[in-house]
């Protein structure tokens, strides 16, 4: 069932909203292959297992906000009310999709829940691996900076080196001594 829905499907399905990794009634119900009511029902009959935390109802802002990142997805077309969707979608922290699995007792439920448990953990690795790379170039420019300038001198130098050498007529210096008697100057 894995290679029915490759990782990054699901990785694609992953949003930061309030500072948190989420997703969204409508994905997750199509990912279980259930209606989104359907999902949102079973939800509703176990609420004291979504705290705030694992799950929240977006605002109107929030999914304006949603909708413009889409587009004209079908995901989100139309307007909250009449010839569009009629509730503001609820999200679910990793927390609450881990809930999700004891709600939802089919097969593929849990399996869907083991793939984007995954998922949540590889954006995890990936957010971590970026921070630290972050950090070290931010030590590298720190550590180099104060060399730039001698790096900017050398390089000058180096590009006059490189010039090609013009050859000028070499000018006599000097003083010219004329010998009285040969009429000649001796230097």
């Amino acid at each position: 069932m894995s290679e029915l829905i490759p990782i990054e499907r699901i990785e694609s399905k992953i949003y930061i909203i309030r500072g948190q990794k989420v997703m969204i009634d409508r994905d997750l119900a199509e990912l279980y292959m259930v209606q989104t009511r359907d999902l949102n029902k079973a939800v509703a009959r176990n609420l004291d297992r979504f705290p705030e935390d694992f799950m929240f109802q977006l605002t109107r802002d929030e999914f304006e906000n949603l909708k413009f990142q889409f587009g004209t997805s079908s995901l989100t077309a139309g307007k909250v009310g009449w010839g569009g969707v009629r509730k503001l979608p609820k999200v679910f922290t990793e927390q609450g999709v881990a809930m999700l699995s004891s709600v939802l007792k089919s097969k593929r439920a849990i399996h869907i829940n083991i793939l984007i448990m995954r998922a949540f953990v590889k954006l995890r690795q990936l957010l971590s691996t970026h921070k630290e790379l972050a950090r070290k170039i931010e030590e590298l420019e720190k550590k180099y900076s104060k060399h730039e300038v001698e790096i900017t001198t050398v390089f000058k130098l180096l590009k006059r080196l490189m010039e090609p050498v013009v050859e000028r007529p070499v000018k006599r210096i000097g003083f010219v001594v004329r010998d009285e008697g040969r009429g000649k100057g001796v230097r």
